[in-house]
């Protein structure tokens, strides 16, 4: 299933409504840009400011515009899936562990493969 800019975005407007956690992969960042108005304040060297959230589905990046109100959500939805992602991989790691004294165990006692 692809996720699609609005359907993002009305995670996240469901998200700031309810208070509710979210968990988000990929990073935010700053884009800086000029918008080439002669006259504009970027023409002389201070661009335009957008927050924006970078994202692969499917193996292709994908990239979010945000509003300022959006960030706090979007940074508790990255930081909320960094944490899960760890705490996946050390239950892992440890579930590998255990695999592997199981295993060994198990040669050990003359009980192979059948």
């Amino acid at each position: 299933m692809q996720i699609g800019q609005m359907e993002v975005e009305a995670v996240a407007e469901k998200a700031r409504k309810k208070k509710k956690d979210v968990v988000l992969r990929g990073s935010l960042y700053t884009m800086r840009r000029k918008c080439g108005k002669e006259n504009c304040r970027c023409a002389d060297g201070d661009p335009h400011e957008t927050p924006a959230l970078s994202y692969w589905v499917r193996g292709k990046p994908k990239l979010l515009t945000l509003r300022p109100e959006d960030v706090p959500v979007v940074k508790g939805g990255i930081e909320a899936y960094r944490r899960q992602k760890a705490e996946l991989d050390e239950r892992s790691e440890r579930d590998v562990a255990a695999l592997k004294a199981e295993l060994e165990q198990r040669r050990a006692s003359g009980g192979g493969r059948k």
